[in-house]
């Protein structure tokens, strides 16, 4: 179901099953490691409603919450160096599953063998563990590398005065988004449920756009 590709080395398929939710990979001179990429191989499917987090656990030192992966998200690619602190807990609420720490094998002596983990869960939950991630962490989980802003972005920022206006063109620009996912004949309701891998397409999306060219392109949608 799933395969991981360390950069500059051979795929894996190797997948270990742990249990009925659980599953990892093993990656040998961890050390070495700059990014990693994971995704689904097209196979199988997630059950509706329900994604994986992506977990990096190095022995004796540590974890990290990478990420995830959705039927909407089928591919993430993460940077290790930069993402995983040797010294910092996990944020408040949010461990690693025991699943992942006890099947850490022996490493060779100046060698790391770091476990890569998934873990299936419900997208609600998901959505939960990623907010609760510190700032540049959840960055790097929605797979966003921050980069400095042109002063030419900032520009049409500078023009909304009135920031009530642009939260509402944001919602707005949200709204026509997921109207698009909805099935001919069908309305949206305050009780219509909304996958959460639809509002993170949105999401990457949007900030993508931002990034470009400003907020600009909200004026132009009106």
């Amino acid at each position: 179901m799933f395969g991981c590709c360390v950069a500059g080395r051979l795929l894996q398929t190797n997948i270990q099953q742990v249990d009925e939710t659980h599953a990892l990979f093993e990656i040998p001179a961890a050390e070495k490691v700059n990014h990693v990429c994971v995704f689904l191989l097209g196979t199988v499917p997630f059950p509706d409603g329900f994604g994986a987090t992506v977990h990096f656990y190095w022995p004796g030192k540590g974890s990290q919450v990478l990420g995830m992966l959705s039927n909407d998200k089928p591919s993430a690619i993460f940077r290790l160096r930069s993402a995983f602190s040797f010294t910092s807990a996990p944020p408040s609420g949010i461990s690693t599953p025991s699943a992942f720490t006890s099947a850490a094998s022996s490493s060779t002596p100046g060698q790391v063998t770091a476990i890569l983990g998934l873990a299936l869960e419900p997208l609600e939950a998901i959505a939960a563990q990623l907010a609760a991630l510190p700032q540049t962490q959840a960055q790097n989980a929605m797979n966003i590398t921050p980069t400095p802003t042109p002063v030419s972005s900032l520009a049409p920022i500078a023009k909304s005065a009135d920031p009530v206006a642009l939260a509402e063109k944001i919602a707005k620009h949200l709204f026509r988004y997921i109207s698009g996912f909805v099935p001919a004949g069908a309305g949206i309701g305050p009780d219509s449920p909304i996958p959460m891998g639809i509002v993170a397409r949105w999401y990457e999306s949007f900030v993508g756009k931002v990034r470009v060219g400003g907020v600009g392109f909200l004026d132009r949608d009106e």
